[in-house]
């Protein structure tokens, strides 16, 4: 799982968990993801930055436009450490 902080910090901010549902429905480009906002382009490609660094999102450029998509394996990673907890408290 890439640095658990960097994903903390991008999943504090309600823009970026906005941006992951949508992406939850079909990979996007940062064009598309801006006319759901009412934010300046540079910030959204701010959170699209902070997103990819956190290993959220994946961007594949396809022709002229670069497309973003969930990466899932990082959730699964992410879920697996919240379960851990549970499992933890049920040893005890």
């Amino acid at each position: 799982m890439p640095d658990q902080n960097s994903v903390f910090k991008a999943l504090s901010d309600p823009s970026r968990r906005k941006i992951l549902q949508m992406l939850r429905e079909k990979d996007l480009t940062a064009g598309e993801i801006a006319d759901s906002f009412n934010i300046s382009k540079p910030s959204i490609s701010h959170h699209l930055n902070l997103l990819k660094q956190a290993n959220l999102v994946i961007d594949e450029r396809k022709g002229q436009n670069i497309y973003y998509s969930l990466n899932v394996t990082v959730f699964q990673e992410l879920l697996g450490f919240f379960l851990n907890f549970i499992d933890k408290e049920g040893e005890e």
